[in-house]
């Protein structure tokens, strides 16, 4: 088969269908990974093609509207209106690289949900995805936005059954219009768009990259609705690190991993000083990665180690612990490693992620990063180091290696289509 993949973010939102689409060539299919600006080589080092959208999330998640957006309400809304006509712009471009390509089956991460509409007008199968347990009512567990961790089994359904409300309702008024103009398609039927599509009414099934034993598949949730494991690339065994990263590692005990990802902080001057103030206070050396803008340079410490980044699979083995934001991607990488992990959410999907890494009992309770501080972070890595702890962290690891999720997700897809 002919397979589009779209997705749109940080690396946490494109690197997984990466995994994911070479676990389909790995299978005879012939994939495109159409994607935002800044992971080409990512993908063609996986023999993947590539059909970039013009837009950098990198400096749009560092512009300034896009900064308020991620630390106000008011903010957000006014980042949507701002950002409307450049989503506008990354629909044409979707439209365009679909007929360029003429796929046999799409694959969509929720950020590029519009390709449910591009599959209806092209009648072509499209498969929803998504790194989180989003979108599905359960009574397990409320939706992964709140910050609460239950409100019972009908508090729980009910808060996905508003959110997905809320969903439809923005995707409806951004795609609407759109889709009439430009597609062509009419009719006023509802449409969920994390439905997928089949042109002869098949019920598809729908893929969930995350580990069951982070969490575990509701009970009430249907058949189709398939968690395959988190989607991780091979690990990076042949990296070469530089010189003075090698030389750290070399100096010390393994040192604890600090990064905040993708997410900008409101104040990188005072998270970094909390964060180097923790470090000393609990006795550990550190590396610390300013990624997008969450951490900076401000010690000539010998126990400090600053990157920019450096391949996960191949750094997280060598640390004692890793500090990070508690996105899907790195919450997963770090427990793919046995790592214990401290999480400090943001924002989003972050808390949620927290919370099950407090569950598994494989960290501590996740620090909001709003309201960080040295000492709360040191009692943290303190306990992040403790046997119960670091031996849960190793029992999980154990557990996920045994998903293959990108390997079961493209066997789904096989089975579905062959």
């Amino acid at each position: 088969m002919k397979i589009l993949i779209f997705t749109m973010g940080s690396r946490g939102d494109v690197q997984p269908y990466v995994a994911l689409g070479a676990a389909l060539r790995g299978l005879g299919h012939s994939v495109t990974i159409s994607t935002g600006e800044g992971f080409d080589e990512m993908i063609e080092a996986e023999g993947l093609t590539v059909a970039t959208v013009s837009v950098d999330f990198r400096a749009l998640i560092n512009s300034p509207d896009l900064r308020e957006a991620l630390h106000s309400f008011s903010g957000k809304i006014k980042a949507w209106r701002k950002f409307k006509p450049l989503m506008r712009q990354h629909y044409d471009d979707m439209w365009q690289i679909a007929q360029d390509v003429k796929p046999d089956l799409y694959i969509y991460h929720p950020k590029g949900s519009v390709a449910r509409l591009i599959a209806e007008a092209q009648q072509v199968p499209a498969i929803a995805t998504s790194l989180q347990p989003t979108f599905v009512p359960t009574e397990a567990f409320p939706v992964i936005f709140t910050p609460f961790a239950d409100l019972g089994g009908f508090g729980n359904r009910l808060s996905h059954h508003l959110f997905n409300a809320l969903a439809a309702w923005g995707q409806s008024n951004s795609f609407g219009s759109w889709g009439t103009e430009i597609l062509g398609i009419t009719g006023s039927g509802k449409r969920d768009f994390f439905d997928g599509y089949d042109p002869t009414g098949r019920v598809l099934p729908r893929l969930h990259g995350y580990s069951r034993h982070i969490v575990p598949k509701p009970k009430d949730w249907p058949e189709r609705e398939q968690v395959t494991g988190y989607w991780f690339s091979e690990p990076v065994n042949d990296w070469t690190p530089p010189e003075p990263l090698a030389n750290f590692l070399g100096a010390g005990p393994p040192p604890v991993y600090v990064g905040f990802g993708s997410m900008p902080a409101e104040d990188a001057e005072r998270q970094t000083r909390v964060v180097i103030d923790a470090l000393e206070l609990s006795g550990h050396r550190g590396i610390l990665a300013t990624g997008w803008g969450g951490l900076k340079d401000l010690t000539n410490s010998s126990d400090i180690h600053l990157l920019e980044s450096a391949p996960h699979s191949w750094l997280f083995p060598r640390c004692s612990a890793v500090v990070h934001h508690g996105g899907a991607g790195t919450t997963h990488e770090g427990l793919r490693w046995g790592r214990p992990s401290v999480v400090c959410p943001l924002t989003v999907d972050q808390p949620f992620w927290g919370r099950r890494v407090k569950a598994l009992g494989a960290g501590p309770a996740p620090l909001p990063q709003k309201r960080l501080n040295a000492t709360d972070l040191a009692k943290a890595l303190e306990a992040a180091h403790q046997h119960a702890i670091t031996s849960r962290a190793k029992e999980t690891a154990e557990m996920m290696h045994e998903e293959c999720g990108a390997q079961k997700a493209a066997e789904v897809i096989g089975r579905t289509f062959c």
